[in-house]
């Protein structure tokens, strides 16, 4: 039955898979680096939304090369909008690491894969698979959801969970080509709402869709996010320009600009509230247009015609389109 499965999805993909900048039909993708910075990308992130950085990123940066000289706030700048930070930082290091130690090139074996900064398990799968074709099973939203319908799974699950399932349906000799399939049935066919369960290869093997439960799976664990509250400030001097600081504290946001704020209860009254979602907590801020009732080190004045040469978080860049 696997084999059946792995052979039907690979004549679906041959007809009906999406044209991405970096995944080809037929094997391995001739630029490893590209598929490097692109699963990167789309690890918190849709297909759409990376088209546009994926392109400005490679026009700014087109080789490991021109990206381990470059300075890390122009990094910064062009990852800007994509949020998580940090991976921008490790892709930079990693860049260094791969001019230092590999004359340029990414490796394509695991092991070595998983020594670079910023590169974990999937992504380390994922480039050995789409760069170079080998069969690793590669584990994202789509193949959860797609894996727990086929199976009729309705309890809770987590990736891990579901790899064992996966990696029996895994091809052999088609690595890239089945890993890009499976997403791309994901991604068009078994979607989380009104699946198109017609058109889909595995129609006839799938557990959901003859119990008529496709869109009760699946059921993902999910931790719960912390709340926390507090005030930004909007400070402008007398030539309208405002103070912002750059962080430099380790964490998420280092080395970003921001407006100062701190974390404390909300304040009554009428403020406009920006809100933002972190990996393991949701932070809310009041915008209050008065100077902080705090030190602010590592301050400048800019103004706001220049906020664009400068590269902010996702939640300062709320923050600059709510003050137009």
């Amino acid at each position: 039955m696997a084999q059946n499965l792995t052979n039907s999805l690979l004549n679906w993909y041959q007809k009906y898979g999406r044209d991405l900048p970096w995944r080809v039909k037929g094997g391995a993708h001739p630029n490893a680096y590209a598929v490097w910075i692109s699963e990167i990308m789309l690890q918190q992130t849709t297909v759409a939304t990376v088209f546009t950085y994926f392109d400005k990123w490679m026009k700014r940066f087109p080789t490991i090369k021109d990206l381990a000289n470059a300075d890390l706030q122009d990094v910064l700048l062009t990852w800007q909008g994509m949020g998580y930070y940090t991976r921008a930082r490790k892709i930079h290091e990693c860049a260094k690491v791969l001019m230092e130690r590999y004359n340029g090139q990414i490796p394509n074996n695991r092991e070595e894969l998983l020594k670079l900064p910023g590169i974990g398990p999937y992504s380390a799968s994922s480039i050995c698979c789409f760069a170079f074709n080998q069969p690793e099973t590669v584990v994202d939203g789509n193949v959860i959801r797609v894996i727990a319908r086929l199976y009729g799974i309705t309890a809770e699950i987590t990736a891990k969970d579901i790899y064992p399932l996966a990696e029996k349906l895994t091809s052999r000799e088609h690595g890239a080509d089945y890993a890009s399939a499976i997403m791309d049935l994901g991604a068009t066919i078994c979607t989380p709402t009104n699946p198109k369960c017609t058109q889909c290869p595995w129609q006839g093997e799938c557990f959901a869709y003859k119990k008529k439960i496709q869109e009760s799976i699946p059921k993902i664990k999910k931790l719960e996010k912390k709340s926390v509250v507090g005030q930004v400030y909007l400070w402008q001097n007398e030539q309208g320009a405002y103070l912002i600081r750059q962080r430099t504290e380790k964490g998420l946001l280092h080395g970003l600009w921001e407006f100062p704020w701190c974390e404390q209860p909300l304040l009554a009254g009428k403020y406009t509230t920006i809100t933002h979602v972190f990996t393991h907590f949701k932070l809310t801020l009041q915008i209050i247009n008065e100077k902080p009732p705090f030190e602010v080190s590592n301050g400048i004045w800019i103004e706001p015609e220049n906020f664009a040469s400068y590269p902010f978080s996702t939640l300062m860049q709320k923050i600059i389109r709510k003050m137009k």
